[in-house]
C-alpha cells in the first residue's frame, strides 16, 4: 500500500500546540476531499525548512512511500513549471508532481469558503472586507492577509492571527471548493487521488 507524506509549510519546531493544531487542520482538509488514503501530515515551519526536510524525507523514504511538498507560492506563478518559480534546485528523481502549492499563501483557500469564515469569527465579522477578486490565485499574500485583519478587528476572537486561527479556519472550511476555485488544489487533489487508485 502507497504511504503519502505530506511536508507542509507550517506549524513551528518549537511550538508543539502550532504543530498539533496544523496536523489537526490540514488532515481534516484532506479528509473531506473523500481520498482512499489520508497523507501523513508533516508540520515543517517556514518556507525553506519545509524544502529541506522534504528533501530528508525523499532520502528516507521506501519505495511504497511518496513524499509531496506543499508550500506558498509567495508570488503569482507565472511559470508552468512549479520548480522554475522556486527558488530550490530540483532534488533527483523528482517531478512536477511532488510540489504543491497553496496559492500565494494559504490565506487564498479561505476565500474559497467566506462562508466558514463568517460562521467561525461569529458576531462584528466583516466580510465585505475581503477581497471581491473571484479567482483566489489572483489574490496578492498582502491583501489576503492586510483584508483578514480588517475584516476581524472587531471580532471576539481578536484580529486575524496565522497561529491562533489559520489551522482552526482550515479544520472548517470545505475542502471541495477550494478544488474548485483553485486550479493548484485541483492538481494537488488529482496528484493524491492517483496514489489513492494506486493504494
Amino acid at each position: 500500500m502507497v504511504k503519502v507524506s505530506v511536508y507542509v509549510e507550517g506549524g513551528a519546531t518549537r511550538h508543539p500546540r502550532l504543530n498539533k493544531d496544523c496536523r489537526k487542520g490540514f488532515s481534516n482538509f484532506f479528509e473531506r476531499l473523500g481520498l482512499k488514503i489520508t497523507p501523513k501530515i508533516i508540520p515543517c515551519g517556514n518556507r525553506q525548512d519545509a524544502y529541506d526536510d522534504f528533501c530528508i524525507g525523499l532520502k528516507k523514504s521506501k519505495n511504497n512511500e511518496y513524499c509531496l511538498l506543499l508550500v506558498d507560492s509567495e508570488a503569482p506563478v507565472s511559470n508552468p513549471s512549479v520548480w522554475q518559480h522556486v527558488e530550490w534546485q530540483k532534488p533527483k528523481n523528482v517531478t512536477e508532481k511532488h510540489l504543491h502549492f497553496m496559492v500565494e499563501c494559504m490565506e487564498a483557500w479561505f476565500m474559497a469558503d467566506k462562508q466558514a469564515l463568517a460562521q467561525y469569527y461569529g458576531k462584528d465579522f466583516k466580510a465585505n472586507a475581503l477581497p471581491s477578486h473571484s479567482n483566489i490565485e489572483k489574490i496578492s499574500k498582502r491583501d489576503l492577509i492586510n483584508t483578514l485583519k480588517k475584516a476581524t478587528k472587531d471580532t471576539t476572537k481578536g484580529v486575524y492571527s496565522k497561529g491562533n486561527h489559520s489551522f482552526k479556519i482550515l479544520s472548517e472550511i470545505d475542502a471541495n471548493k477550494v478544488v474548485e476555485s483553485s486550479s493548484y488544489t485541483k492538481r494537488l487533489y488529482d496528484t493524491l487521488q492517483n496514489l489513492s487508485n494506486t493504494a
